[in-house]
């Protein structure tokens, strides 16, 4: 079929490529995105993240601090093909920014730190993009720096992502001497003076290296490809076009990880990443049909300009001129004054403008087809997941994942005339980004901003005050707890009887309830058998219960790692209503709990400290203070990486402690790392 789809189709979708950087924070996302728009022509002059100069980290909060907290979508071309680019956040509060430009990637560049290698948040988005199935190409990056170490660094991906890397390219020289890669398929070398760049034959002192490694590329696709090995049995050897082929099947079935070196900031490396990232990564025509919904049954839309209308909203920005709506488009043509079906919210709005996108500017366009990534202005109400499609061909696309939120904080209008603008600037705010939720405290009156990490409302809060111009007071962060059942109960029965004149209600159900891991969430299993509870009926069970969790009996927090199990119920032909088998189901649950053995959840996460190596017994001795458990050690070059699993209540501040500690030598990050008992 996609055969087909190739004969039919324009050639420009074949050289379409919609791609994310995805990497742990400071490892050179935005210093790549600088120097590929720079390369391509996209951009006159290369920006940097240390002068505030870059493309795609153009909001204020973000040049302030260094990081990039908003995903920002640019365009270039590259050797015939277009290339839509989506530099992603790399610290942990902004993980739900990659996950909804995951959504709609079809590849992506991890980067890694040739130092590092792979870091905790590295390994976070790795694990998002596996969930979407994004096929991805490795660039092992800062090879200039004191300590870099190809070969850790893909040792590191082996061992700690699980996949086969795939090396084609050897390094010129090390650390400070670093200068270029020997391309291993085509045994050429690639060497950088400044903005300059000679391809040439490999140096005499490296010949024998690369023969070895490509000899060892060789034997490993050999190992993972059909075609490859044939080849290789015959042969004795691999061309450099079979091996390219290979390569491509390789990675965009995610056997294989193709891995690239260099340097961005002395823009050594990304020309030949280019290559890479057209030669390897997916267009839209050589990734899976899109697939939605409609009245119950699964349609998929191929990416044909000329099919039926269907983009995916990803993302919602305020801005002075107005709302702007980035969308994917997966099937058909989009162009403006059109009008389009919000299949979610059942509603028909109007396409005002479309405009390409290069991070904080834009030029406008008349239409946008299958395979494109744009904003349109115009829309109204569209939020964050909506699906946008052709009024005549309803089709519902699965959204992204939204994060629940782990840290709260009160927020309060400090002038009493500003109240009703704090309401209005954080419900744009939600609108912007999904995992932030407000919500009034019923006991205190108090509006609750809560999200994914104290520096997310951190950013949050700032964005209220320099946006809206609001003077607002935050309290201190709080964390949200869970509960969950250490011991269950079998065989509860409850019987829901009421009778007040007229039809009454009347439901009995008997429950069970097993503990789960945290992880898992809640479970609901039915095992009643002879049609004793009508399926609708326990339809409606199932709801009473998951409206029992909101609260639990320890605290009134959320109840997560149980598996509810419908094992009888009885049914009265005239009183009995999903009504109340709902009413009985979250009654019967709630008694369960009670009688079941629970316990009190804290998220917690993962905290990795690199510090000098005489700081290493303090800062070991104040996270055990702070109730870690101390999970690793390692020594390297005169520091020490330590790694220990906290609950996130005592990581606020922690950044001051560490600072003081190691006389402001000491760095750490944090990674999401689940829920645990409270200690």
């Amino acid at each position: 079929m996609r055969t087909n789809l190739h004969r039919h189709l324009p050639d420009s979708l074949t050289r379409v490529r919609n791609l994310g950087i995805l990497a742990h924070v400071d490892a050179g996302k935005t210093t790549i995105t600088e120097r590929i728009l720079y390369i391509t022509g996209a951009t006159y002059k290369r920006g940097e993240v240390h002068d505030g100069t870059t493309t795609t980290d153009f909001d204020s909060q973000e040049r302030d601090r260094g990081i990039t907290i908003f995903a920002a979508a640019v365009s270039c071309s590259w050797d015939g093909h277009r290339i839509n680019l989506i530099d992603t956040p790399g610290h942990v509060d902004f993980s739900d920014e990659v996950e909804r430009s995951l959504r709609v990637l079809d590849g992506a560049i991890a980067v890694f730190d040739g130092v590092a290698g792979v870091e905790p948040q590295s390994e976070s988005v790795w694990r998002q993009a596996d969930r979407y199935g994004v096929p991805r190409i490795a660039f092992v990056n800062k090879l200039d720096r004191a300590g870099a170490d190809l070969d850790a660094a893909v040792e590191s991906i082996r061992a700690r992502l699980h996949v086969v890397p795939l090396v084609v390219q050897l390094p010129i020289g090390q650390e400070d001497g670093f200068t270029g890669v020997v391309d291993l398929l085509r045994l050429r070398s690639w060497v950088w003076s400044g903005d300059t760049v000679e391809e040439g034959p490999v140096p005499d002192a490296l010949r024998e290296e690369a023969q070895r490694r490509r000899r060892l590329l060789e034997e490993t696709v050999a190992e993972l490809h059909p075609i490859a090995l044939e080849e290789f049995c015959a042969e004795s050897a691999i061309s450099a076009r079979t091996l390219a082929a290979a390569l491509r099947d390789l990675t965009r079935t995610g056997e294989g990880v193709v891995v690239l070196c260099g340097s961005a900031y002395r823009n050594r490396g990304i020309e030949p990443l280019l290559d890479a990232a057209v030669s390897y990564l997916p267009s839209p025509l050589d990734v899976p049909a899109v697939s939605g919904t409609h009245d119950g049954e699964v349609r998929e839309r191929a990416a044909d300009p000329a099919g039926p209308f269907a983009a995916l909203v990803f993302k919602v920005q305020s801005t002075a001129t107005g709302r702007l709506t980035y969308l994917r488009v997966y099937s058909g043509t989009m162009r403006k004054g059109d009008a389009v079906l919000d299949t979610g919210a059942r509603r028909t709005e109007r396409i005002g403008r479309i405009l390409r996108v290069q991070a904080d500017r834009h030029t406008e366009v008349d239409r946008a087809a299958a395979g494109d990534i744009v904003a349109v202005v115009g829309l109204k109400a569209a939020r964050t997941g909506a699906t946008l499609c052709a009024p005549e061909a309803p089709l519902l696309l699965e959204p992204p994942t939204v994060a629940d939120p782990v840290v709260s904080v009160a927020v309060e209008a400090r002038k009493s005339t500003e109240v009703d603008r704090l309401a209005s600037a954080l419900a744009r705010l939600v609108e912007e980004d999904p995992s932030l939720v407000v919500r009034t405290d019923a006991e205190t009156g108090q509006t609750v901003l809560s999200g994914l990490g104290e520096l997310h409302l951190e950013v949050a809060a700032e964005k209220i005050r320099r946006a809206h111009g609001l003077d607002v007071g935050i309290g201190r962060p709080q964390v949200a707890h869970r509960e969950t059942v250490v011991r269950g109960v079998s065989g509860l029965l409850y019987r829901h009887v009421k009778q007040d004149g007229g039809a009454g209600q009347f439901a009995h159900v008997v429950l069970d309830v097993d503990p789960l891991d945290a992880a898992d969430g809640a479970v609901f299993h039915s095992a009643v058998v002879g049609g004793r509870v009508p399926r609708e009926y326990v339809r409606a069970v199932e709801a009473g219960c998951r409206d029992a969790l909101a609260d639990g009996p320890l605290g009134g927090h959320p109840v997560t790692g149980l598996r509810i199990t419908l094992t009888d119920g009885a049914t009265h032909p005239k009183d009995s209503s999903e009504l109340a088998f709902r009413t009985a189901g979250r009654l019967a649950l709630r008694e369960a709990l009670r009688a079941s053995l629970m316990v009190l959840l804290e998220p917690v996460v993962e905290v990795t400290a690199t510090v000098p190596d005489d700081a290493a017994g303090g800062v070991l001795g104040d996270l055990a203070a702070r109730r870690g458990r101390i999970s690793g050690s390692t020594a390297r070059a005169g520091t020490v990486v330590i790694t220990a699993i906290v609950p996130l209540a005592e990581v606020f501040g922690y950044a001051t402690r560490l600072r003081s500690r190691t006389q402001g030598r000491g760095t750490f990050t944090t990674r999401a790392a689940g829920y645990a008992p409270v200690r």
